[in-house]
Order: structure tokens, then sequence, then C-alpha cells
């Protein structure tokens, strides 16, 4: 079975912000053709970001799942919007959320699927920037970087079952 987990913050106040991309990725498989099955699961945490870890590895110990066949879908404020990265075994580059899994598995060995988001602009922290939503151009591409995506997702999900 492979587990993939969007990365976001709860609540109707951060729904449509950039930190929930990883989130807007699970909605997107869920209502598209992608073929989720038995050996498919699909989350979105349900727990602050940087608290992921807690909620990853509880789903983890439940599935009863190898650490190598976790998805983590998140933002990347080192990606300019439109790009993205699928990627193993990669430190956390300074994303909490990530750290926090990495901290609670006790290992960085799994997938993760990097949606860029691009950085904030001057006068602006990256905390700012991450909890507001995306410009009307910014949400095309990011759109665009979930759909191009998939391809990718679902080829992971086929390859080693």
């Amino acid at each position: 079975m492979k587990l993939i987990v969007g990365l976001g913050n709860p609540g109707v106040r951060y729904q449509k912000t950039r930190h929930n991309v990883g989130q807007w990725l699970i909605d997107q498989v869920s209502s598209s053709k992608f073929q989720v099955s038995r050996e498919v699961k699909l989350h979105k945490t349900s727990i602050f970001m940087n608290e992921s870890g807690r909620e990853v590895k509880s789903l983890i110990t439940n599935y009863e799942l190898p650490i190598t066949n976790l998805l983590i879908v998140h933002d990347d404020l080192d990606l300019e919007p439109g790009r993205w990265k699928f990627q193993f075994n990669r430190s956390s580059a300074g994303h909490k959320g990530v750290q926090s899994i990495i901290n609670e598995l006790g290992t960085q060995e799994f997938w993760r699927l990097r949606i860029g988001i691009g950085k904030p602009p001057a006068g602006k922290t990256a905390n700012q920037f991450v909890v507001e939503k995306p410009t009307s151009l910014e949400l095309r591409l990011i759109r665009q970087a979930i759909e191009e995506s998939i391809p990718r997702i679902q080829e992971w999900v086929k390859r080693s079952r």
C-alpha cells in the first residue's frame, strides 16, 4: 500500500493559502481520473503544519506501512510557482512541517513532492507569505504544477507495489 499525505493547516481560514498546496493536490487527485484503490490511501493533515510529524507517524503505525511507501506533498518556497520536484531522502530545507515528520519518523527516507509557491516579496516574512492566498497568476501556475505532477505520482504508485 502507498500513502499520499497532503500537508496544510486546518480550518477554513487556511484552505486557500499557499501553505495548503499539499492538500490542494489531494483534492485534485480525489476528483480526477487517478486510480485510487485499496493500494493507495490519500490523507490531508488535520493538525497545524509544524506538528504534522505526529499525525504522519500515527498513520504509518496504523497502516503498518514501510516509510518508503510514504509520499509527502507540500509547498516549497525555493521553487517558483509552476515548478515541482519529486524527490526521495532529502532534508527538510527549512520546511517546518517536513522537519516535524523527519523528527517523528527518525529518518528522511521517504518521498516528497515539492510544489513551488515562490519566495515572499521584500518586506514580508515567509511566515506571513505562506498563510496568504496566492495571486491569480500564482494560483494558475500552482494548479498547473499540481496537474503536471499527477502522472509522476501514478508512476510512483505503480512502481513497487
